[in-house]
């Protein structure tokens, strides 16, 4: 394995340790797991409200420990999203890893390989990174969330020597595309309960869709149920910091690759025994860029400084809800190549960045007279049409019938180009359906909106502000299919 030559600091079990928060001494070094849904998001949780999904995991783990309200990820992308997990920076730090089907440099320090340096076991079951190539990054023998333990977290479990903590990734396949049409109402969820988006007409084929959806869902939280239980068995539970979310928002039209909140904004709850308090709700924004520094925080390891996020343990064991730290009060995030889903020769993605605040979401388009859910017709890509958006009932109902006046403005809403800036009240419009960018009362919202987002971009070197941004555009895409070719 290549190092990094970062100092780590490992720590015996039997020694006691604080951490760089200042946490309370802890003789014993916490268990970590991280269980990650592909394609969840909000608000798809009974603990959010939603009725229709049935989590009793999720609310479990939120009830006995911290219900997070404002979970953000740093790109709404699969590949992305999770190197930013693994690194604790904004993934337009990471180079070729800001885009999907990449690779992921391996002088970038992730966690997991800090954690396991540092004394812990280390592995992870089904998806972890992904998908690209990680041998092109100098990744050869050593995946960047440890060994994949192919028989789940029982077997991982069995792997680990005596008295030594654990890192678990619990990677779930569910609840990413293609689903089994039916599957939701044939498990018992009503499709006619279901919320619908405003940006969705009522139709029996998206309130089916999204059944099918939910079913996934509630499988994924399913398996999560099952590994707090060996936990409990263990006795290990208290002991073992776990965070549940998912990687990006729904596979489905304006959601997922998009900056609006069902594209970025994610379910998040966190248990640690006695560590942190339960039954608490907090409105502070954090970043998926703040889990690796909170994992290492908890652990006692070194933060490297290269690291954007920042631990979130002060918050977990600080006893407080709501909002808790000040700084906190916004976000930012962003996109860059999801697919390539323009018309060839083209390979570059619809760069984008965002920031959202309690009442605000404001975005910056970097190239509006691209499409930004793909071309219509003639991508690159093999999906050929919007390939940005993944192929499904929902997203065929909408293109079928663009031309029916009933349902043109919601494919336009999904498809249509956008304009350099989108700017949304969401205290008068929470569905995020009204662009007031251009409207004299909201000028001033719009500047300190815009000043802020660059300025943070700036601090972070994205190279959209400070240069070199064109390399996201050039960077190879690394799939396991041909691209198109131009006709």
């Amino acid at each position: 394995m290549k190092t990094t030559g970062l100092a780590i600091s490992s720590i015996s079990a039997s020694v006691a340790l604080g951490t760089q928060s200042g946490c309370a001494m802890k003789k014993k070094r916490p268990n970590i797991m991280f269980c990650i849904a592909d394609d969840w998001g909000m608000p798809h949780a009974g603990k959010y409200g939603d009725a229709s999904v049935k989590t009793p995991t999720f609310d479990r783990i939120a009830e006995e420990g911290v219900l997070f309200n404002y979970a953000y990820v740093s790109s709404p992308s699969c590949s992305p999203s999770r190197n930013a997990i693994l690194t604790g920076q904004y993934h337009w730090r990471l180079g070729e890893g800001a885009n999907l089907h990449s690779t992921l440099d391996v002088d970038i320090p992730v966690y997991p390989l800090l954690l396991e340096n540092a004394g812990y076991h280390v592995g992870h079951w089904r998806k972890c990174w992904g998908p690209g190539k990680l041998e092109v990054g100098g990744y050869v023998d050593k995946h960047p969330g440890g060994k994949n333990y192919q028989g789940g977290f029982k077997k991982f479990i069995e792997a680990r020597p005596d008295d030594v903590p654990f890192c678990f990734w619990l990677g779930a396949t569910d609840p990413h595309r293609p689903y089994e049409k039916g599957s939701g109402k044939a498990s018992g969820i009503n499709p006619d309960t279901i919320h619908l988006p405003a940006f969705y007409p009522d139709s029996d084929e998206i309130r089916s869709d999204l059944a099918d959806y939910y079913f996934e869902v509630q499988r994924f939280d399913s398996e999560c149920g099952e590994a707090l239980a060996l936990l409990e068995e263990m006795g290990e539970l208290d002991n073992t910091l776990i965070i549940m979310t998912g990687d990006n928002g729904i596979p489905f039209p304006r959601c997922k690759s998009n900056l609006y909140d069902m594209g970025v904004h994610e379910p998040m709850a966190v248990r640690w025994g006695s560590q942190a308090s339960g039954g608490r709700i907090v409105n502070d924004f954090v970043s998926f860029t703040d889990f690796a520094p909170t994992f290492l925080d908890a652990a006692g390891v070194t933060i490297p400084g290269q690291m954007t996020g920042k631990s979130l343990v002060p918050m977990l064991i600080s006893g407080k809800e709501g909002r808790i730290e000040s700084g906190r009060d916004h976000v930012i995030f962003g996109k860059e190549r999801h697919v390539p889903a323009q018309l060839a020769p083209y390979l570059g993605g619809y760069p984008c960045r965002g920031i959202r605040n309690d009442r605000y979401l404001y975005i910056y388009n970097f190239k509006p007279d691209l499409w930004p859910a793909g071309v219509p017709e003639g991508a690159t890509h093999p999906m050929r049409i919007h390939a940005d958006c993944d192929n499904g009932p929902s997203k065929t109902f909408l293109i079928e019938n663009r031309d029916d006046p009933a349902y043109e403005k919601y494919y336009g809403l999904s498809f249509a180009k956008r304009p350099q800036e989108e700017l949304f009240d969401l205290s008068k419009d929470p569905d995020q359906l009204v662009n007031v960018a251009g409207d004299s009362a909201y000028e001033a919202v719009r500047k300190e909106l815009s000043g802020t987002l660059m300025a943070e971009l700036k601090a972070t070197a994205d190279p959209r502000i400070v240069g070199g941004g064109e390399q996201f555009d050039a960077y190879p895409y690394r799939s396991g299919y041909e691209l198109m070719k131009t006709p």
